[in-house]
């Protein structure tokens, strides 16, 4: 279960040219009495604020479980944690709804929540930022974002995963070409294609989970990399925003930054190369000198000037957008290689990588899901006589099964085809498992239930329900 559902239709943010102006809002968490110049000003927090909008809920998130804590050890009264804890549940309603708003002047998510308690309850508000940094405050939030886009995205790759297999079932006795070099080979079908990428899915998954084992860590407590001379419960905000566990070092922590998203940029890579693949070859499919399938006109495009052109271009552009994600982890590798450990201004520019990189595999899998059923694949494909040397593996064995020995039978076959005297008895039988004969669809579901058991969504859910209800 997904528990920060984000209705971003209402979100809203000033424009950057009234930055400018002087008469807008001049907030900074860091700022004393000199004011920063406008062009380092426009440099330096770039898209961010842009990009924060989307971690509105998670920073609210993470300020609720922050002065628990900080009630737990003194540091606030409990009439002023039931003060705090009302207004950012108030907060958290509007960043749910697609109602915040980061205004003019403020320089993150964290300055305009700390604002917003400020203006609403005086100097209450001010006291929410003891014990932590804007370090730590941001890794917390990435991290419960992340944690939870990546729920979103199991969830949507589970949709494809089903239909591939529903589809696989369905066509498992169409029979189609396989190839090798791109050259004619041996009997396949759709159910077998099918099927080989609902378990590549599998595979996706599981890498998809190793990166969020490493995301789903606590580094709130480590405030700017080097910790707190509070007496911090760091295991107390662990349990409430629902990690399986703590990031202990501080230096560690920060460390985490940039790491965090090179993991999921290998998991999204994995699966654009799943995505990429089976776009290509539906693209291939497509086309009259293929003609193994077929989608419905008004899922494909045409030409301005060839009047019987139907374009693939949704597969065209899914098999784009699925390379650009193979190329995520260089493009993060880039960023992060040569830093030394702590806190460094570059990580900013992660979020402008991974953040769109998400919701375009978001996209592509729920395009392929929303296709895929709609597809008419062609019965009788093997029936033209060019197909005919499909079969030369299948005479093969059949003679060994009669005692011949493989290479002699290997080499049978091989004359009849150079002679023009092959004709192959074209009955199959496949009995392995994962051939076309048995498909193990059931099994390759085993597979995919027990990665998905690891994930533990709904305690993750369950935890950050307690904080805001």
């Amino acid at each position: 279960m997904v528990l920060v559902r984000r209705n971003t239709t209402n979100l809203r943010i000033t424009p950057s040219s009234q930055l400018l102006n002087s008469s807008t809002i001049n907030m900074k968490l860091w700022q004393k009495n000199a004011a920063v110049q406008a062009d380092i000003e426009r440099f330096t927090v770039g898209r961010d604020r842009e990009m924060d909008l989307l971690l509105a809920p998670y920073d609210i998130l993470g300020s609720l479980a922050h002065i628990e804590m900080l009630c737990s050890i003194g540091l606030l009264e409990a009439a002023e944690l039931a003060t705090l804890q009302a207004a950012l549940k108030r907060l958290y309603a509007q960043a749910q709804a697609g109602n915040f708003e980061i205004e003019a002047g403020v320089e993150d998510v964290h300055s305009q929540v700390e604002l917003m308690l400020t203006r609403e309850l005086g100097d209450l508000g001010k006291k929410i930022h003891s014990g932590r940094s804007r370090n730590d405050q941001v890794l917390v939030d990435l991290r419960l974002f992340f944690r939870a886009e990546i729920e979103d995205l199991a969830r949507r790759m589970e949709r494809l995963f089903d239909t591939l297999q529903s589809l696989s079932e369905q066509y498992k006795e169409v029979h189609l070409p396989g190839y090798t070099h791109l050259q004619v080979a041996m009997v396949s079908s759709f159910g077998l294609w099918l099927g080989a990428f609902a378990e590549s899915l599998v595979d996706d998954l599981r890498h998809l989970r190793s990166a969020y084992e490493s995301i789903n860590q606590n580094p709130l407590g480590s405030a700017a990399g080097y910790g707190s001379s509070f007496p911090l419960n760091r295991r107390m905000t662990t349990d409430l925003l629902g990690f399986a566990d703590l990031n202990y070092n501080v230096v560690h922590a920060q460390m985490g930054r940039g790491k965090s998203e090179l993991f999921l940029a290998f998991a999204l890579a994995g699966l654009g190369q799943t995505l990429g693949k089976l776009s290509m070859d539906l693209v291939l499919y497509l086309n009259q000198n293929f003609a193994f399938l077929s989608f419905p006109e008004e899922l494909t495009t045409g030409s301005s000037i060839m009047p019987h052109k139907k374009n693939p271009d949704v597969f065209e552009l899914t098999r784009a957008k699925s390379n650009q994600l193979v190329a995520l982890p260089t493009q993060v590798s880039a960023l992060i290689g040569n830093l030394p450990s702590g806190y460094h201004r570059d990580f900013q520019l992660l979020k402008e990588n991974m953040f769109p990189a998400l919701e375009m595999a978001k996209d592509c899998l729920d395009m392929l899901s929303f296709t895929l059923p709609q597809m008419r694949p062609k019965t009788e494909i093997l029936q033209d006589e060019k197909y005919q040397y499909l079969y030369s593996v299948e005479e093969v064995n059949r003679l060994v099964l009669e005692g011949v020995p493989f290479r002699d039978a290997y080499k049978q076959v091989g004359l009849a085809i150079e002679a023009g005297q092959f004709n192959p008895d074209k009955n199959l039988n496949h009995t392995h498992e994962g051939s076309l004969g048995n498909l193990c669809t059931a099994e390759i579901k085993n597979k995919w239930t027990g990665v998905w058991a690891g994930f533990g969504f709904e305690k993750v859910a369950e935890k950050l329900g307690g904080l805001v209800q």
